[in-house]
């Protein structure tokens, strides 16, 4: 061999959503000192962002939002000293403080060297992937996120010959149908013809074609939700087949580029069905199940996702592995240094108000959301290793979060004890069981052979 690619043989680290506001180069703990090495260990290392970066010199960008998730751009600086080689940008607080906001993300992670996928100028840029050149092989990264508590005009748009295109993040669309059955069905249909929106949908249709979609022949569509008539009720997702249509072309095109190809994807929506837990359903929709399917047989070889902020299954498909949620991996989303006029609003709080009463207010002083439950705070470290080209095993380090803590403490990562690795990898073996796999447990590492 000329090049030590050659031999197909790389090791990639993936995490969760980083939500950083306090610097990481200050710890000393052993356990966390040791995570320190896993990441800079391997030959790539890739995280979510789940935050903007940059010093409020904008407006936000929304008045309907709780939780405006920013932090200072050297904090960009900590994910790199961490060994944090590219991030995903494609995410629903992206636009949280607007186009102004995401472009100072994009410039920030710029100047700090941290490769960003998933949001850019336009949707050609959004889409495009970042490439880490490592000793063991070219990686290319691409991100996208479900449009899910993402607002419209956060979407990338294309450009024209004639025209620029929208900065923004690439947008993975679905369509929901919900399935019901007969007799709430046929009363459906009678509220949609009785209240004339047959004869207002046809109106639209008329005189503006694209506005209203023509239904399936089975479906009826009521105030905007579709349903289909079935013995059961239930819920179908399927992902936007244009968006397969851009998203396929730049996976096959970064096959071509590079010697391993990473796809991140970002979302919150569940399964219809499902065992609930801390509040939220486990499953991934079908339509995320189409969506990593699609990537694999696209040339992806590995598909990671992040949103859900606890962890979900695990999935080997055609030898690639697809981790469905990897939850948090570091979680300071409460000591948000300056918060936005909303966000007080939202929790009922005046103009005496700081930052450390808006992020104790989020929880209610501990009595509900994320800090009741140690699902949101643990978490696993997956190392891909592969060989010859193909996945040889996945080995799977427990991260514990500080579940229990306080608000000035909690969020920051560090290897498991063993009694709460033996807790997260327990979670991870159940709802993995659906997809097929099998996760031994050596020690306090969890481990999946191709």
């Amino acid at each position: 061999m000329v090049y030590e690619a050659e031999a197909g043989n790389i090791s990639i680290v993936l995490t969760g959503d980083a939500m950083i506001n306090r610097r990481m180069s200050t710890y000393r703990e052993p356990a966390f000192l040791d995570l320190v090495e896993l990441l800079r260990g391997a030959d790539a290392t890739i995280a979510n962002l789940e935050q903007c970066f940059h010093e409020w010199e904008m407006g936000y960008g929304s008045v309907q939002n709780s939780s405006f998730q920013v932090s200072r751009p050297e904090m960009l600086s900590e994910l790199k000293w961490l060994g944090i080689g590219a991030v995903s940008t494609a995410m629903n607080h992206a636009w949280d403080y607007g186009e102004a906001g995401l472009l100072a993300t994009l410039a920030n992670c710029k100047r700090f060297g941290i490769p960003q996928a998933g949001a850019g100028v336009n949707l050609g840029e959004a889409r495009a992937p970042v490439f880490l050149d490592t000793p063991r092989g070219r990686v290319a990264f691409m991100a996208a996120s479900s449009a899910l508590y993402v607002p419209d005009t956060a979407f990338a748009g294309p450009g024209r010959p004639d025209f620029p295109g929208k900065p923004g993040i690439n947008v993975l669309r679905s369509a929901t149908r919900y399935l019901v059955p007969p007799d709430e069905f046929d009363a459906i249909r009678r509220l949609h013809h009785g209240l004339k929106l047959d004869e207002a949908e046809e109106a639209s249709r008329r005189f503006h074609p694209r506005d209203v979609d023509e239904p399936a022949t089975q479906d009826i569509t009521f105030m905007g939700t579709t349903y289909r008539c079935s013995d059961s009720f239930g819920m179908q997702t399927e992902c936007n087949s244009e968006d397969l249509a851009g998203i396929g072309s730049w996976i096959r095109g970064a096959r071509k580029a590079a010697d391993f190809v990473v796809y991140g994807v970002h979302f919150h929506d569940s399964a219809f069905e499902g065992e609930f837990h801390g509040g939220s359903r486990i499953g991934p929709p079908d339509f995320m199940i189409e969506f990593a399917h699609f990537a694999i047989d696209q040339g992806c070889d590995v598909v990671v996702c992040h949103g859900s902020h606890f962890l979900r299954g695990i999935e080997v498909y055609n030898g690639r592995p697809i981790f469905y949620s990897l939850g948090n991996f570091i979680f300071q989303n409460e000591t948000v240094q300056r918060v936005p006029a909303p966000a007080y609003a939202f929790f009922g709080l005046g103009d005496d108000a700081t930052p450390g009463d808006w992020g104790l207010a989020r929880s209610g002083a501990g009595t509900f959301g994320f800090v009741v439950d140690p699902v949101f705070y643990q978490t696993v470290v997956p190392v891909c290793d592969f060989e010859d080209g193909k996945l040889k095993e996945i080995r799977l380090f427990p991260v514990d979060l500080g579940f229990g803590r306080k608000m000035s403490q909690r969020g920051r990562p560090v290897l498991a004890a063993p009694d709460v690795a033996h807790e997260i990898l327990t979670w991870l073996r159940d709802v993995s069981k659906p997809f097929g796999t099998e996760i031994e447990v050596e020690g306090t590492v969890g481990v999946v052979r191709a």
